[in-house]
């Protein structure tokens, strides 16, 4: 029968050596190609595996002696502070723990000294992953094709193919979604076909399929991506399984299944609290605010979206309290509250102009379109919804363009301009 964690938690004073230990063992795992319930055995639990990897707890000599062996390494390889590979590591462990701008800092001032071409590719890898993370898809293009190139002279198959999952997210994140889609197709076919790369990496590949399904407009191939990813996600540890339903939730919301999503999102949620992935959780809680405005829940999203506000506020992130705000507008929007979604739309287009999130900016115009015309404001919606198919066009986001022609359609066929409604209509049909 599996055991649980025996090992005391770590202290103040113990934490970073018990973070060292847990990156090697994590990095040692998935070189190996093992889950987490298969390290663990049946002498430990998946959960203190994943307690141990997250420097949560430290492992006894007793546990670390099991675990090696399993890993067919020596203990001492886990706790030798002279360990070769400690300065990359300790950038890792930065990676690992969500500081991405500080990763990325880490993989730049490595790359300045490093000379031979394998340990570069490594770097560019853990930089792509870093930059994906910090929203900057032209800056992952660059790094993430140099090492898949650098992987691919040294027949570094499975390293290869991270960096094309890098690649691919860069590609997404620079509104390419065809050739992210391609990409990402090709991994799945290598990796069904025998490659094997990480424990989790088809269920990546799956969910990264969905959201650039749900982009281009075809949310319920998106979810049935996800459904196909639910069976691989039961030995993840919980930061990604959370992740996992994050994707899961938008995935029912945007089909219209928002009870689902609203289950999906409340477990994703308590998922990252219990890790203490506050931001995460934060970007969830703005995701139920949208799904319970969808089942006209209006104090609920209202409550949600403003606890997400204050979550994200403290961290500084524009981007993200951009999308925060339109969920705001939105909510004002759907209580009749005109005046302050036209305010709140404002602030989430200020957030998302000084970002860069285009996404954000054109979702918040469209809210404003919105409330212009409830208001009564037609001419100024008129030209709200014109700058918004602008943007939408050059977005190459067909789902929203088509919302965008669709909805400024239904005010031209209110203001009496029928041939006008009728041109935007079929401009909405011909999007694909």
């Amino acid at each position: 029968m599996p055991r649980t964690r025996t090992s005391a938690r770590a202290t103040d004073k113990d934490r970073e050596l018990a973070q060292r230990i847990g990156l090697r063992i994590r990095e040692a795992r998935h070189r190996a190609g093992l889950t987490q319930q298969q390290l663990a055995g049946e002498r430990y639990t998946k959960a203190y595996v994943s307690a141990l990897e997250t420097g949560i707890a430290r492992p006894s000599m007793v546990a670390l002696n099991f675990l090696s062996g399993r890993l067919n390494l020596p203990a001492s390889h886990f706790i030798d502070e002279g360990h070769p590979a400690w300065t990359r590591l300790e950038v890792d462990m930065q990676l690992a723990a969500g500081e991405w701008q500080a990763a990325a800092d880490g993989y730049r001032a490595l790359l300045e000294d490093v000379n031979d071409e394998g340990s570069r590719a490594d770097l560019l890898r853990g930089l792509a992953e870093a930059l994906a993370r910090l929203d900057q898809g032209r800056e992952t293009i660059a790094a993430a094709s140099e090492a898949a190139r650098l992987y691919g002279l040294a027949s570094r198959d499975a390293d290869a193919a991270l960096a094309r999952y890098w690649l691919a997210y860069g590609l997404y994140q620079s509104d390419n979604e065809p050739d992210a889609r391609s990409l990402l197709t090709a991994l799945l076919e290598q990796v069904r076909g025998g490659l094997h790369v990480e424990p989790d990496f088809e269920m990546r590949l799956l969910t990264s399929l969905a959201a650039v399904e749900s982009r281009a407009g075809h949310p319920a191939r998106a979810l049935s991506y996800l459904e196909e990813a639910r069976g691989l996600a039961a030995d993840l540890d919980d930061r990604r399984r959370a992740a996992f339903l994050f994707n899961l939730a938008i995935g029912y919301r945007e089909v219209g299944d928002f009870e689902a999503a609203i289950r999906a999102g409340i477990q994703g949620m308590a998922l990252y609290r219990a890790a203490g992935a506050i931001f995460e959780s934060a970007r969830i809680e703005n995701d139920l605010a949208l799904a319970y405005l969808g089942t006209g829940q209006i104090d609920r999203a209202r409550e949600l979206a403003s606890d997400a506000r204050t979550q994200i506020a403290a961290t500084g992130d524009q981007r993200w309290m951009a999308a925060v705000a339109d969920t705001e507008a939105q909510v004002a929007l759907a209580s009749g509250d005109t005046a302050g979604a036209l305010r709140l739309a404002a602030t989430a287009q200020d957030y998302a102009e000084r970002s860069g999130n285009e996404l954000a900016r054109l979702a918040a115009m469209l809210t404003e379109a919105r409330a212009m015309r409830l208001d009564g404001q037609l001419e100024e919606a008129e030209r709200r919804f014109g700058r918004a198919a602008t943007l939408a066009r050059a977005s190459r986001v067909p789902s929203r363009l088509r919302d965008v022609l669709r909805e400024w359609a239904e005010l031209r066929a209110d203001s009496g301009d029928h041939r006008g409604a009728y041109e935007l209509t079929n401009e909405a049909l011909s999007v694909n």
